[in-house]
């Protein structure tokens, strides 16, 4: 059994996210977010509730890291100064997106998400995370890590519960590799990042992961998604193989609609009728993300193009666009990697990018 925090809200999130979805099909109906104020008094609570009940709104409260909302859902309109003046308010929004709770439209800064050791990820911060595809040995995380203290990366990727096309392919060390890679990162003040495919595996994980990522196969999991909302670490949301953008940020709603607002997207490529490469990295997706929601962007160019003489260009290009961070896959001998050699750098030819990658970020800020 998983015991997680904000439990309370977890029952009603399904229905959250349905009167969501109905209003791209109901031109008539309303939604506004309503920020409650941290002292709002038990009755001036119920007043509130009162008075969306006389207008005939329904209402879900969700409470997350940072804050307490109620999610107002209706057909009425109305005039929106008769409830921001009420006490116990402090900030109201009406959003029109089918994704409310992440749409960038009532968010007035972007959200920067934290990590111990002075690590910011979101707008103004470049974040880098790199390591390997797969976790492999001891030898190969003590190496890798070495790798990236030497050159000032503070987050270490890697997987341990792998998705693989062939049944028959490495699929990881499990949790006990993931115990031994996180001791020797923190030894190191490095994060990790990896990725979480089941439910049943979160508890296990959670007090060795320091960001949980979700694979493109499971970004509409919405068991996972609900489980993940109901944990405080963050969380980085790859978008599906043949995933939309919309799909993407429905995806996200569903974990910030449980109470965990500490989300990163990840554009990694999707599948198109192209097969000269891996996947179509998808930049105007990562301009797009950073107009449409105030959620940090990261782009996987490992993946995106899925070609190792490639990834520099795409990355350098990601960035241009407005990524936030860039997720990236690096091994020592990347010809003899468990898995996904073929788009993986060296360490020599990862410093070259990781250099160039900084440099790009800071002619972006300076435009």
């Amino acid at each position: 059994m998983l015991s997680f925090s904000n439990s309370r809200i977890h029952a009603f999130s399904h229905s959250l996210i349905l009167a969501f979805s109905h209003s791209s099909t109901n031109q008539q109906q309303q939604l506004m977010i309503i920020q409650l104020d941290q002292n709002i008094t038990a009755s001036q609570l119920e007043r509130l509730k009162e008075k969306l009940r006389e207008i005939q709104y329904k209402t879900n409260r969700v409470s997350t890291q940072y804050g307490d909302y109620i999610i107002g859902v209706g057909k009425k309109d109305f005039d929106i100064r008769a409830i921001g003046t009420m006490p116990g308010i402090r900030d109201i929004h009406r959003v029109s997106d089918d994704y409310k709770l992440v749409s960038k439209k009532w968010r007035v800064e972007d959200t920067v998400i934290e990590l111990e050791g002075g690590i910011k990820l979101g707008t103004g911060h470049f974040a880098i995370m790199a390591g390997p595809c797969s976790i492999e040995s001891e030898e190969q995380i003590e190496k890798t890590i070495n790798h990236l203290a030497t050159n000032g990366i503070r987050i270490m990727r890697g997987g341990v519960y792998k998705p693989r096309s062939s049944p028959y392919s490495f699929r990881g060390l499990g949790i006990e590799g993931l115990k031994l890679w996180y001791n020797k990162a923190h030894e190191a003040g490095i994060k990790i990042i990896t990725e979480v495919m089941m439910v049943e595996q979160i508890e296990a994980m959670l007090p060795y992961a320091d960001i949980f990522q979700v694979g493109a196969r499971n970004s509409q999991n919405f068991n996972l998604l609900d489980a993940l909302g109901e944990v405080g670490k963050p969380v980085l949301l790859k978008r599906g193989i043949s995933g939309t953008i919309d799909e993407l940020l429905q995806a996200a709603e569903y974990i910030f609609s449980n109470g965990n607002e500490r989300i990163m997207l990840c554009e990694r490529g999707i599948r198109t009728y192209e097969t000269a490469y891996r996947n179509t990295m998808d930049i105007n997706a990562i301009a797009m993300l950073k107009d449409k929601t105030h959620l940090p962007v990261i782009a996987d160019p490992s993946h995106g193009i899925g070609l190792r003489r490639y990834v520099d260009k795409v990355a350098l290009a990601s960035i241009m666009a407005g990524a936030d961070g860039i997720i990236m896959e690096v091994h020592e001998q990347p010809e003899k990697a468990f898995s996904d050699g073929q788009q993986t750098l060296s360490f020599p030819e990862a410093e070259r990018l990781y250099k160039q990658m900084r440099q790009a970020f800071e002619l972006r800020e300076g435009f």
